[in-house]
This record gives structure tokens, C-alpha cells and sequence, in this order.
């Protein structure tokens, strides 16, 4: 991955991941946001994680998947991009490749996200945080943000309640 891959209208898109974040934060989910745009850069749909109600798989990234199957074509799916605040877990990687989405930007990667939870204490999840690419080899990943950084890790510190 690389924030050289990042353009200023990504960054817009990512700014936008990390709010739906926070907005996921305020009604007591985990701080994670995504954003799927158009070829043509229409929004087309955005979400932010829904799991405090106990079903651990209401992942935005995975409800962008779905969403795209229903709602557009195989060409439109492999044309979009798909914007997050947090890269993708496994779960959400292979949805995202099963599905045929295009571009990812992720403003944080799971190492950092690995890293920030380590540093507050929270055990590790059921699930490996392995890269996008380990998952999709052929995804075409952009990013992380080093100006995004802070706001996230300050996320998910509120989250874990600071540990």
C-alpha cells in the first residue's frame, strides 16, 4: 500500500469514512466508516459498523458488498472504489473480492489498528488481522493516510475507553 496512490478527492472520501466512524462511535458501535463511490465519483452508498447489537459481522465494508451484488452490475462493481476508515478484515476482504468491487483506500491499516489495540490492552479478535492482499491478491489497495492516523487511533482509544 501506498498514500503516494491517495488523490486529493480520495482524501474527501476518506474524511468521510472518518466521520460515519464517529458517528458510529456516538451510538456506541466500534469506530470503523466506508464509503463506496462510482467510476464517475457518485457516492453511491456509505455505512458505518453496526455490531454493539451483539451480530459481530455487520462490518460497513461487508454491507457495501452486498449492497454493490443487488444494486449494480459486475462492470459498475469493478469500476467503484470503495473508501474505509480501517482496512478490511478477512470477512470483509473476501466479500469484497467474491463480490468483484474495485479500489480500496483505507485511511488505517489493520497493523496499525493491531498495534493501537495491543497498546490499549484489548485482546486480540477471533480472527487473524491479515492484509487485503493476503485475502485478494489481485485488490488494488491505496493508502494508508499519515493525516488520518491520529483521528483514528483517538477513535478507537475512546472506544476501549483508554486503556
Amino acid at each position: 500500500m501506498s498514500r503516494h496512490d491517495v488523490t486529493e478527492q480520495d482524501l474527501i472520501h476518506l474524511r468521510r469514512c472518518v466521520e460515519l466512524a464517529e458517528r458510529a462511535l456516538e451510538v456506541g458501535d466500534e469506530p470503523f466508516g466506508s464509503v463506496l463511490v462510482s467510476a464517475d465519483g457518485e457516492v453511491l452508498v456509505e455505512d458505518h459498523n453496526h455490531v454493539s447489537g451483539g451480530d459481530r459481522t455487520r462490518h460497513p465494508e461487508l454491507a457495501i458488498a452486498l449492497w454493490a451484488v443487488e444494486h449494480l452490475s459486475p462492470e459498475e462493481r469493478a469500476r467503484g472504489t470503495v473508501y474505509t476508515s480501517g482496512e478490511h478484515c478477512p470477512m470483509c476482504a473476501a466479500a469484497h473480492g467474491w463480490v468483484g468491487l474495485g479500489r480500496i483506500v483505507v485511511a488505517t491499516t489493520s497493523e496499525q489498528l493491531t498495534g493501537w489495540l495491543a497498546e490499549l490492552g484489548v485482546p486480540p479478535g477471533p480472527v487473524a488481522p491479515l492484509p487485503i492482499t493476503t485475502v485478494v491478491p489481485s485488490a488494488v489497495v491505496a493508502g494508508p493516510v499519515p493525516e488520518l492516523t491520529e483521528p483514528m487511533r483517538a477513535l478507537h482509544a475512546r472506544f476501549h475507553g483508554g486503556r
